[in-house]
């Protein structure tokens, strides 16, 4: 897209990639516009006439995802592309008044789990997402998830979502169908297995390779192992991204990890979900920030992705048993709980674990519905037991999945306003249930930027928009998406910023956020006033691979 002279009637200011220049600086845009008409030849002459567009979004605030102050000004989108930013005289179809709203790219979620969901007729739609002003989710995280990429690229294909997909190559998937659940290492032939999979996943559009370091069967992995298979990643130009092994006491050394994986493998290591769990390892999130920073001030392609909560997510069984008693599925960490010889070493562990953990909430457990949502401490004193005896039993029945209070206010404000930190949900595509879930899956990117942004004061709202856009594109390489800008794909979100909160909570986790206007997925409208559509606008992006002959 051509720079716009601006009209000489009216004061006005033109975008030019991230600048913003006023009707004083025009001549030099001019000059720009007339050398780009040249190039362009005669029939481009009529782009001084205003710009027809399908949609004409105007005197909005302009946030457009670098992290630079918003300015206003229009956008207007022309089938599935973003045509003109900044001022500029426009035809329309749709005009939609702005005024004192902000305009900014569509989110996308680094960090997602609805490999399952979002390919599935009822949950497609990933309309709690939509309502957070999500145009892009990433899948194949921690390590889980589809390992066939050309199937699901092709799923989601056929049948669309309602948004665009990234997906990244599942580790734990990869070692679990080559080696299966055991802890041991690969024979070198079964390396060589594993390497012509994520060869073949990459040759196939996913993005880079993802590990669950503290899940079952990616704990078994050695970093070495990982290297390998990072450095074959590495060649199609992917990214490595890694659920750590350690979130509390280890954190340096999982940290440490994650760098040495990046320099072995020379590709860029993104850390999932940075944080520290446990009231006694409280601050020590600085301190593998700090790790992050020197090893980026190096050199070193380093970043992270974080949920604004205080609290975290997963199965009880991962929270309170090494990876050890788990080796081998449910069935087999089962049979260790109830050997009388396992049995008093794993409640002790459990029951240490409980101490360093803080407040643990039941999301799921099908053989007492009535304990859902509750604390596991209320949980014990109802039933009069102690809280280790009731998780062991609650895990001899095969499980549930927890919600885990360990997180510290200080250290989560510190990691938002952290540049290299993008926003993430780490939650899923899902419908109202009777589980009680994790509220991310509803609210993390309107609780950054209202909650954090307007209450807390903790992060400026164009800190916020580019934590939740630009970063997050940067850091995939994204080339097409996550900023405004004429060319862009159309994935754009308005949001009211006096209005924009969270309102899903850890009692009621399937409420809609609001403040979120108007979102458009690949230039179609998915939220059109406040109201979502029925719009499977989205699309599974294929990762171009910078490999020789691809």
């Amino acid at each position: 897209m051509i720079a716009r002279v601006p009209q000489p009637h009216r004061q006005q200011q033109t975008t030019v990639g991230r600048r913003t220049i006023d009707d004083s600086r025009c001549a030099a845009v001019s000059r720009i516009g007339c050398c780009l008409l040249l190039v362009l030849g005669a029939s481009q002459l009529l782009a001084w006439d205003p710009i027809e567009a399908d949609w004409l979004l105007r005197d909005g605030m302009l946030s457009d995802g670098s992290g630079g102050p918003a300015v206003v000004g229009d956008l207007a989108i022309k089938g599935d592309r973003i045509v003109a930013v900044g001022r500029f005289e426009s035809r329309a179809a749709r005009v939609i008044d702005c005024r004192g709203k902000v305009i900014a790219p569509g989110f996308i979620d680094l960090h997602n789990h609805s490999d399952n969901r979002i390919v599935q007729a009822q949950t497609r739609l990933a309309r709690n997402y939509l309502t957070q002003g999500c145009t892009t989710i990433v899948t194949g995280n921690c390590g889980g998830g589809k390992l066939d990429v050309a199937d699901y690229l092709s799923q989601l294909e056929r049948h669309g979502a309602g948004v665009n997909v990234v997906h990244l190559i599942p580790h734990g998937s990869l070692r679990r169908r080559i080696i299966g659940q055991t802890k041991r290492a690969p024979t070198a032939d079964q390396i060589e297995q594993m390497k012509q999979l994520v060869e073949r996943g990459m040759r196939e559009g996913a993005w880079g390779m993802s590990t669950g370091l503290i899940y079952v069967p990616g704990a078994y992995a050695t970093t070495d192992e990982i290297i390998a298979l990072a450095r074959v990643v590495s060649t199609y130009g992917g990214i490595y991204a890694s659920h750590i092994r350690d979130e509390r006491a280890g954190l340096l050394e999982s940290v440490e990890e994650a760098l040495k994986i990046g320099q072995g493998a020379s590709l860029p290591v993104h850390i999932s979900h940075f944080k520290v769990l446990g009231k006694p390892n409280w601050g020590t999130v600085r301190l593998a920030a700090r790790q992050i920073e020197q090893a980026r001030h190096a050199g070193q392609s380093v970043t992270a992705d974080q949920y604004p909560y205080l609290a975290s997510s997963t199965s009880l069984g991962a929270m309170l048993l090494p990876s050890e008693a788990r080796a081998g599925g449910r069935e087999a960490m089962i049979a260790r709980l109830k050997d009388p010889r396992q049995r008093v070493q794993l409640r002790n562990q459990i029951a240490e674990n409980l101490r360093n953990r803080g407040g643990i909430q039941i999301v799921s457990y099908t053989p007492r519905p009535e304990w859902v949502g509750k604390r596991l401490s209320e949980i014990a004193q109802q039933e009069k037991r102690s809280a280790a005896d009731l998780a062991v039993e609650i895990l001899q029945q095969g499980g549930a999945g927890a919600v885990n209070f360990g997180m510290s206010p200080d250290d989560v404000r510190f990691v938002m306003q952290l540049a290299w930190v993008a926003t993430a949900s780490d939650g899923s595509v899902k419908l109202p249930s009777k589980t009680r879930p994790h509220p991310r899956s509803y609210g993390t990117f309107p609780r950054k930027l209202g909650y954090y942004r307007r209450q807390e004061q903790a992060i400026s709202l164009d800190h916020a928009v580019r934590s939740c856009s630009g970063l997050p594109a940067d850091i995939l390489g994204i080339t097409d998406r996550g900023y405004l800008r004429p060319g862009y794909f159309a994935d754009v979100t308005v949001f009211d910023p006096a209005e924009i909160e969270d309102r899903a909570t850890f009692e009621e986790p399937f409420v809609d956020s609001r403040g979120v206007l108007w979102v458009w997925v690949n230039g179609r409208a998915a939220i059109a006033d406040g109201k979502p559509s029925d719009r499977l606008a989205g699309r599974p992006l294929r990762h171009v691979s910078r490999s020789a002959g691809q």
